[in-house]
C-alpha cells in the first residue's frame, strides 16, 4: 500500500512537472512567433509589381483639338479668339452650312483641348476618361457638350473618338460690385467620354525575355529583386543588368508564357534601398527628407533682420471758408528693423539622424524656408550626407 502511494506521488510529481514544462515551452514558442511576426512587419517589403514596370506594359498620350458648345454665354469671344471662329465655321461647313464671310457673334462655342491616356492592352470598342481644358478666353465650361473630337498620338494616328457632356468641379459667378470662382471653371472631365478606336500592337507573350524597370533606381534593390526571383525559381532566370532595370529569361522548360511567369514573380517581397536624398521646392517650402539623412558634425546658427516698412498716408485740406488752398495727401512712412536678439548656436555632432536634425532645427525656431537655405550650406560644407534635390 505504502509502494502504490510513493508511486502515485512520483507520477503525480512527473506530470506536474512535464506540464510546467510545457506550459514554459508554449511561452517560449509564443515569444518565438511574436519575434518573428514583429521582425516580419518591421522590415518595411513590398511586392516586386509595386516597385516596378514590365518593358512595354505602359500608357500612351493622346491629344485633341475640339469645340464645346452649349455654355451659357460663357465662352469665347470670337473677337479675341480667331481660331475659335475659324474651328465654328469650319464644323458648320462639314455639316453643309455655309456661313464664311458673315459676321459671327456667339458666346455659347468655347475651343478646348483635349487629353486623354491610352492604357496599356485597350481592347477596341473599350471606353477611357478624358479631360478638356479650355483654350481661348472662356470665363467656364459649365453646362457645355463636347463635339466628336478624334485623339492622336505622337505618330499621328488617330487612336481614340471623345465626345460627351463635360463636367466640372469649380463655379464662376459675378455681379457688379462682386464676384466668386470656385476651383477651375475652364476645366473639366468626361468620364467614358472616349471610345478606343485602334489597338496598340504588342504581343508580350510571345517574348522570351522582358525587362523589369525600377520605378526608383537603386543597385541594391536591383539586385535583390534579381536573387528574390532566382531564388523562388531555383533557376537563374534574373540578373541585375544595372540600377535601373532587371532582365526576366523564360526559361527553356517552363509551360507557360513570359505572363504566366511575370504573375509567379511578382508577389514576391522585396525589401526597396534607396540613397540619402533631401527634396527640396523652394517655391512652395516644402522639404522632404529621407529617413538615412545623416549630418557630420558641425555648428548652426540662424538670424534674420525682418525689415518693416509702413505707409499711413494722410490727408491735408485748407481750413474752411479759405480764400485758396487745395486737399493733398501727405506720405508718412515708419521704417522699423529686427536684427534677431536672440541668434544661438547649435552644434550637431556626427551621424544625427532625421529626427534629430528636425529637432534641432525646430529648437533654433527655423521655419521651413530658412531650412532651405541652411541645408544648402551644410551641403556645401561638406556636412550632409545626403543628395540635395531641388524642384
Amino acid at each position: 500500500m505504502h509502494i502504490c502511494k510513493r508511486s502515485y506521488h512520483v507520477v503525480r510529481s512527473l506530470h506536474t512537472k512535464a506540464r510546467k514544462a510545457f506550459v514554459v515551452t508554449g511561452l517560449c514558442l509564443l515569444f518565438f512567433l511574436a519575434c518573428v511576426s514583429f521582425q516580419s512587419a518591421s522590415a518595411k517589403t513590398s511586392r516586386i509589381k509595386d516597385i516596378v514596370d514590365v518593358e512595354g506594359v505602359r500608357e500612351n498620350q493622346l491629344v485633341g483639338y475640339g469645340l464645346v458648345v452649349g455654355l451659357n454665354g460663357t465662352g469665347d469671344g470670337l473677337n479675341n479668339s480667331p481660331f475659335t471662329e475659324q474651328s465654328l465655321i469650319a464644323m458648320l461647313e462639314r455639316l453643309g452650312v455655309n456661313i464664311r464671310g458673315r459676321n459671327l457673334n456667339t458666346g455659347n462655342v468655347a475651343a478646348v483641348m483635349v487629353t486623354a491616356s491610352l492604357p496599356p492592352f485597350t481592347n477596341q470598342g473599350s471606353k477611357i476618361d478624358v479631360n478638356v481644358s479650355a483654350l481661348g478666353d472662356a470665363s467656364s465650361l459649365q453646362g457645355g457638350t463636347l463635339l466628336v473630337t478624334p485623339l492622336i498620338a505622337a505618330d499621328g494616328e488617330v487612336y481614340a473618338v471623345a465626345q460627351g457632356e463635360v463636367n466640372i468641379a469649380g463655379y464662376s459667378v459675378e455681379g457688379e460690385a462682386a464676384s466668386e470662382t470656385q476651383n477651375i471653371p475652364t476645366a473639366g472631365r468626361i468620364p467614358s467620354g472616349g471610345i478606343v478606336e485602334r489597338e496598340i500592337n504588342f504581343q508580350l507573350e510571345e517574348l522570351q525575355q522582358v525587362r523589369l524597370a525600377l520605378r526608383n533606381p537603386d543597385f541594391t534593390t536591383s539586385r535583390r529583386i534579381a536573387q528574390a526571383i532566382n531564388g523562388f525559381t531555383n533557376a537563374t532566370l534574373a540578373k541585375a543588368e544595372n540600377s535601373a532595370s532587371v532582365v526576366l529569361r523564360r526559361p527553356t522548360g517552363y509551360d507557360g508564357t513570359i505572363v504566366d511567369l511575370i504573375t509567379d514573380i511578382e508577389q514576391l517581397p522585396i525589401q526597396p534601398d534607396q540613397s540619402a536624398r533631401v527634396v527640396i521646392s523652394e517655391r512652395s517650402g516644402v522639404i522632404v527628407m529621407g529617413a538615412d539623412v545623416r549630418v557630420s558634425n558641425v555648428a548652426i546658427a540662424q538670424g534674420n533682420m525682418t525689415l518693416k516698412i509702413t505707409e499711413t498716408p494722410q490727408v491735408s485740406q485748407a481750413n474752411p471758408f479759405a480764400d485758396q488752398g487745395e486737399t493733398v495727401i501727405v506720405p508718412r512712412t515708419s521704417v522699423s528693423a529686427n536684427f534677431g536678439g536672440d541668434v544661438k548656436l547649435s552644434v550637431l555632432d556626427t551621424g544625427v539622424t532625421l529626427q534629430e536634425l528636425v529637432t534641432g532645427l525646430n529648437q533654433l525656431g527655423v521655419k521651413p524656408r530658412d531650412v532651405i537655405t541652411i541645408l544648402q550650406a551644410i551641403k556645401a560644407a561638406g556636412a550632409l550626407q545626403a543628395e540635395i534635390e531641388v524642384m
